[in-house]
C-alpha cells in the first residue's frame, strides 16, 4: 500500500525521498494496517512537478506544499509522508509529520516513530513507542520486527529472539518481518 502511495504520491516528496528504503516490510498484522514497504519508484521523481522543502508536505487535494503543523492535513495522509519519509532516511523530518498526526495512539504512527527514532539513535525512546504499539495491537508484526531490531543493536538477542518467536507464531518463518529480524539478530553484537 505505501508503495502505491509513494508512487502516487511521489510529488509532495523532495527527489530524495523516492525511492526504497531500510526497513520496510509487510503487514502490521490484524488491526494494524499497513506497515509499509521499503520499494519506490527507484528512479528519479518528476522534475516538471514542484517539490515540497524539508519541514513541508504536499495537501494533495490543494497540490500545495504547507508546512507542517498539528492537525494540518487529515491523519492518514501525515502518515502517509510520515512513513515514506522515515523509509527513506529523513528521520528528524519524519519525526516532525508523525508529531503533527492527532492520534498518537495509532500503532502505524508510533510504529514509525519508533523506527525514526532508532535509526536516529535514540534507543531507549524507540523501545517504548514500538512496546506501546504493540500493547494497541500485539499482532502488528512490523513493530515486533522493529523492536526486535532495537533489542539486536542494544545487543540484547534474548529479547530480540523472544520478538522473533512471537513473529513466527503470528505470520510463520518465511515471511518478510522473520527473515529480517533474523538477519539482524545474526549480524547483531553480543556483549
Amino acid at each position: 500500500m505505501l508503495l502505491a502511495f509513494t508512487l502516487a504520491a511521489a510529488p509532495c516528496l523532495p527527489a530524495f525521498a523516492m525511492g526504497g528504503g531500510d526497513g520496510g516490510g509487510g503487514s502490521g498484522g490484524s488491526g494494524g494496517g499497513s506497515g509499509g514497504s521499503g520499494g519506490g519508484s527507484g528512479g528519479k521523481g518528476d522534475n516538471s512537478v514542484k517539490k515540497c522543502k524539508k519541514g513541508e508536505v504536499r495537501d494533495k487535494h490543494d497540490k500545495k506544499c504547507i508546512k507542517v503543523s498539528y492537525g494540518i492535513l487529515p491523519d492518514e495522509d501525515l502518515y502517509q509522508n510520515g512513513a515514506a519519509l522515515a523509509q527513506a532516511g529523513e528521520y528528524d523530518w519524519a519525526l516532525t509529520v508523525l508529531a503533527a498526526i492527532r492520534n498518537q495512539n495509532d500503532p502505524r504512527v508510533l510504529n514509525y516513530t519508533g523506527y525514526s527514532l532508532r535509526k536516529s539513535g535514540h534507543l531507549d525512546e524507540a523501545i517504548g513507542k514500538y512496546r506501546k504499539a504493540l500493547a494497541i495491537n500485539p499482532n502488528f508484526v512490523l513493530a515486533r520486527e522493529y523492536l526486535g531490531e532495537g533489542y539486536a543493536a542494544a545487543g540484547r538477542v534474548d529479547l530480540a529472539k523472544a520478538e522473533l518467536i512471537e513473529i513466527a507464531s503470528r505470520c510463520g518463518t518465511t515471511c518478510e518481518e522473520y527473515q529480517e529480524l533474523a538477519e539482524h539478530i545474526e549480524v547483531a553484537p553480543r556483549f
